[in-house]
């Protein structure tokens, strides 16, 4: 008998059946991108009006010592204690804003993406869009946790009473990282195969976040092993893109600052055409173990 076929075997089979067909990486490319130019247009200028309203100098950051990483720090938190409630009142329209817009662009786009990758699929954006919500509401959970537990470690090992844990609160910070990260690997799974329920199998959204929570523990291994690996490869493609960012800085001098712009301008988008690729990878690798496990009930 041949041996049980893991998760990630069948990788590199869908990277080349994804990279033969670059319309889907084209599609997953051009909704993010028609969500985040509109938005980084309208956090950079109300960026510009918080600092007009209160310049840099006057919130201290004109003399910000570099050099000093505890002064910097304390120049820091005595200007983001002043621009925080600036920042917070933008934040509060904003960030409704950006949300509604995420879950709508992203619905449709995922929604071309399937009806591309499987014509047979129906076409239900509506549906698709009550999925892409409930993934940014898990999302912002777990953000939220994240930045909760580091509030906690730096009031417990940085107090302005005794000296600061410098060692306690780097593991602490890594060690919470890596668990956020690991959790959101493990969970997330459920809503990414959700949408594949959803139109192989004629559900409603909520029925298919119910669905995607009961299929079984043989396919649900294979969804974790495929998540658990493509958020180590969306790491490693984020480290490669710092070490291209950071390689040519020895030469600057000899470059300029016009070369050195240009490779970060190229690392940067390598970053995120990569990371897209490797998101409609994840999609076919859900798609063909739904079928696989699920094929007979859709």
């Amino acid at each position: 008998m041949a041996a049980p076929l893991r998760g990630t075997q069948s990788l590199v089979g869908q990277m080349g059946w994804v990279f033969q067909r670059p319309s889907l990486t084209a599609i997953e490319v051009a909704w993010r991108w028609l969500f985040g130019l509109p938005f980084l247009v309208v956090c950079w200028f109300q960026t510009l009006n918080i600092l007009d309203e209160l310049r840099p100098g006057s919130a201290g950051l004109s003399n910000f010592d570099s050099q000093n990483p505890w002064v910097a720090a304390t120049q820091l938190s005595n200007a983001w204690a002043l621009y925080q409630s600036r920042v917070a009142a933008v934040l509060c329209w904003l960030l409704p804003l950006a949300a509604l817009a995420w879950v709508v662009v992203s619905g449709l786009g995922r929604s071309f993406i399937l009806k591309r990758m499987d014509s047979t699929l129906r076409f239900r954006p509506v549906a698709m869009i009550a999925l892409q919500a409930a993934w940014l509401a898990f999302f912002a959970l777990t953000c939220w946790g994240w930045f909760s537990s580091m509030q906690w470690v730096a009031s417990t090992h940085i107090t302005p009473s005794a000296e600061p844990d410098l060692i306690g609160f780097a593991v602490w910070v890594i060690f919470l990282s890596l668990g956020f990260f690991t959790a959101w690997a493990l969970l997330s799974w459920a809503l990414s195969i959700a949408p594949f329920v959803l139109l192989l199998e004629n559900h409603s959204a909520l029925s298919a976040l119910g669905q995607s929570l009961r299929l079984g523990r043989p396919m649900t291994a294979k969804l974790v092993e495929i998540n658990m690996v493509m958020g180590i490869v969306n790491l490693a493609l984020l480290v490669l893109a710092m070490v291209l960012s950071a390689a040519p800085l020895p030469f600057g001098d000899q470059l300029g600052s016009e070369a050195l712009h240009a490779v970060w301008a190229v690392a940067t988008i390598f970053y995120f055409v990569a990371s897209d690729y490797f998101q409609v990878v994840r999609l076919k690798g859900f798609q063909e173990f739904c079928k696989m496990f699920r094929g007979s009930e859709s």
